[in-house]
């Protein structure tokens, strides 16, 4: 297998670090806008397998003709570039995989009750182009996205025998010392996945929209993380696990907490939020990429963070017993565990250890397929068997 990463930043940093205590690759090109940062990955991974390259992410060209000697390419970068490393890599006869789907686009007239474009569509219009080409694009394999939608096919297979709910619940008790807003993922990412009117899949009715932060509770996380509470948020999983996974109802809630709250709608009533460049003077910004420059690296947080992060799939139905039953799959990172073995903070290593299991599970045949498919397409326990052997395992409430 011979793999670019397109992406040298928090996740991309952490997913080389991972990647290289494992021999399922012969080569890995690490590949960003600024060629310095996809060096410095390498050099700290000190593995000759490893190589750095530099590339325009906006450019399916550019991506295609730098993935002309890969076998797979793997998208670390936020969802802007999403469509042009996906394009580029179909162009160039790579297979493809990704953490974060094609951006949404709000309904024009209702955003809050109907769907406009969702995430995702622009990719599963393209299906039967890789179908045919017998080519894999796999999206959505981070951890939520991605590890979250593996917990909901194997309760589905092997827990439950009807689903009434599935909801997929995030939430961490990290602490930022030093900063009062310190966003430990990318604030670009944050804003347009908190801020877009959250979907909801419910049988019969399909998906529907509602308001930011709507439908707030407390949800108990595991592992001394405790009682936290979480809204609705845009998200890949109610999109994807109803295409494989028969159930009443998918949600998505983050563990944003108050204050993190009011940072974002304050971003909104400002037009912080935006993407759209404004001219300053003789220059041209979006106001979000300010934000976002404005405040710390979320790669550079760790030696700064304390706390756990746990993302988790809640099921409730009836079990294979035909009795009610209601479970939390779930799996912890501890930031100081991270750090010690990896030196990645606990949010990005989380995010990227669940492609590089991926990645060998093709490699090695445990996983295939063609065309374009959620990680529920696949079957489970192999994933969370070699998550397992990675020395990070999974666990049930």
């Amino acid at each position: 297998m011979r793999v670019l990463q397109i992406g040298a930043g928090g996740v991309g940093a952490a997913a080389a670090a991972i990647a290289a205590r494992r021999s399922f690759f012969s080569s890995w090109v690490v590949a960003d806008y600024s060629l310095a940062r996809a060096s410095a990955v390498v050099s700290s991974v000190d593995d000759p397998r490893f190589s750095a390259a530099q590339v325009d992410a906006s450019s399916s060209t550019e991506v295609r003709d730098l993935a002309a000697g890969a076998t797979h390419v793997f998208n670390a970068v936020d969802p802007r570039f999403v469509m042009s490393i996906f394009d580029g890599a179909f162009a160039a006869g790579a297979d493809y995989l990704d953490m974060a789907m094609s951006l949404s686009q709000p309904h024009p007239v209702s955003p809050y009750s109907s769907t406009g474009v969702v995430l995702g569509e622009s990719q599963f219009a393209t299906a039967s182009l890789w179908e045919e080409s017998g080519r894999l694009a796999l999206v959505g394999i981070g951890v939520e996205p991605g590890l979250s939608d593996i917990f909901a096919r194997y309760a589905a297979d092997e827990l439950f025998t009807s689903i009434d709910e599935i909801g997929v619940r995030d939430g961490s008790n990290l602490v930022v010392d030093g900063h009062a807003f310190a966003p430990s993922f990318s604030i670009w990412t944050t804003i347009e996945e908190c801020l877009n009117p959250p979907v909801v899949y419910e049988r019969g009715r399909g998906w529907f929209t509602t308001e930011p932060f709507s439908e707030p509770e407390v949800f108990d996380f595991p592992e001394g993380i405790g009682p936290v509470e979480c809204v609705n948020v845009e998200h890949e999983e109610v999109l994807l696990i109803p295409r494989w996974v028969d159930a009443g109802r998918v949600t998505f809630k983050y563990g944003l907490g108050a204050d993190f709250i009011a940072v974002l709608r304050t971003l909104h009533r400002l037009g912080l939020d935006s993407a759209v460049p404004v001219k300053v003077g003789d220059v041209s910004v979006a106001p979000r990429d300010v934000v976002a420059a404005c405040l710390p690296d979320p790669a550079g947080l760790g030696p700064l963070m304390r706390g756990k992060t746990c993302a988790g799939t809640w099921v409730k139905g009836t079990g294979v017993s035909g009795s009610p039953r209601e479970v939390y799959l779930y799996h912890v990172v501890d930031n100081e565990w991270s750090m010690r073995e990896y030196g990645h903070q606990a949010v990005v290593w989380q995010t990227a250890v669940n492609p590089v299991v991926a990645l060998e599970l093709l490699s090695g045949g445990g996983w295939s397929g063609v065309g374009v498919l959620g990680p529920e397409a696949f079957p489970p326990r192999p994933f969370l068997d070699l998550l397992t052997a990675y020395g990070s395992p999974w666990a049930m409430r």
